[in-house]
């Protein structure tokens, strides 16, 4: 049973840094595609980043040059370093993995909430 545990959400000022991870059991990683969405209040759920099998990366326009995701496949983590946010910024953060054959199904966390204040 596959399992996406994010963690590192929290509080922050204006400005300042959060790294958010992403904990993986029993998925496969280096097949399919990885990425971190976010649902802020009365929006709809936003793809933010994602990291594709070959390490290509990919940002919306609103984090371009702020945020980085990366993974560690030999600690099955994905990961989101947050620089420079806005209040803007603040939502839920959601993990998500993609699987099957076509890699067309995704696997979803459970989501950490990120508060930022200005």
């Amino acid at each position: 049973q596959v399992q996406l545990v994010e963690s590192g959400g929290g509080s922050v000022q204006a400005g300042g840094s959060l790294k958010l991870s992403c904990a993986a059991s029993g998925y496969r990683f280096s097949r399919c595609a990885m990425g971190w969405y976010r649902q802020a209040p009365g929006k709809d759920r936003e793809l933010i980043s994602r990291i594709s099998s070959d390490g290509t990366t990919n940002y919306a326009d609103s984090v371009k040059g702020r945020f980085t995701i990366s993974q560690d496949n030999a600690k099955s983590t994905l990961y989101l370093q947050m620089n420079s946010r806005k209040t803007e910024d603040t939502a839920v953060y959601y993990c998500a993995a993609e699987y099957g054959r076509w890699c067309d199904y995704m696997y979803w966390g459970q989501g950490t909430q990120v508060t930022v204040s200005s």
